[in-house]
């Protein structure tokens, strides 16, 4: 594994999804777009700490499902952002779901694996490295420099600059929520 655990174990421990209210099962796995696959698929240990809280559950789950599955950036973009957000908060359990993503869902090589970790190239103007720029600059200082903005305003629509700003946020505090709640990395997603 390239990126271990903060915590060893839970702070929060995870609901049994056989011990779920009808209702948080309803909020959390009624509404899992086509695109997680199939309603009998394994549900991740995020969700099963978050059944802990049913109301924001269910607001988290329309806003995650937003930002991952409705983001006008494309599926490499938004993926190299969040691997970045993921490397840098040193959040585990979202770089190695995230990776997955990438590899399986977003045509990423491993090559952008490690592109993402390693962050861009001092100078660099190629688009990879301003999007990468961005994302350091938005967890350092929580603003894009003007250097930045001006070149990924000249790539990207405002939708789409929209898009990353809430996605690097997003991705942000799911890291702080899975390292501060020790969420366990799951068996299948360890390397």
């Amino acid at each position: 594994m390239d990126l271990p655990h903060r915590l060893d174990s839970p702070r929060i421990p995870p609901v049994d999804v056989a011990d779920w209210d009808p209702a948080i099962r309803e909020q959390i796995l009624g509404k899992r777009p086509k695109e997680m696959g199939d309603s009998d698929a394994p549900v991740f240990n995020i969700f099963k700490t978050l059944a802990n809280h049913p109301q924001l559950a269910g607001a988290f789950g329309v806003w995650g499902n937003q930002i991952l599955f409705r983001s006008a950036l494309s599926p490499r973009d938004r993926e190299l952002a969040i691997l970045r957000v993921g490397w840098l908060a040193r959040a585990t359990y979202e770089w190695h779901h995230h990776k997955a993503i990438a590899l399986d869902h977003a045509g990423m090589t491993a090559a952008d694996i490690d592109l993402a970790r390693a962050g861009p190239v001092a100078g660099s103007d190629a688009p990879d490295d301003v999007l990468l720029r961005a994302v350091d600059e938005l967890v350092a200082d929580q603003f894009i420099t003007p250097p930045t903005w001006g070149l990924l305003a000249a790539r990207y629509t405002p939708v789409q600059l929209i898009d990353l700003v809430f996605t690097v946020g997003q991705y942000v505090m799911v890291s702080m929520a899975l390292n501060s709640f020790g969420v366990q990395l799951e068996a299948d997603y360890r390397d």
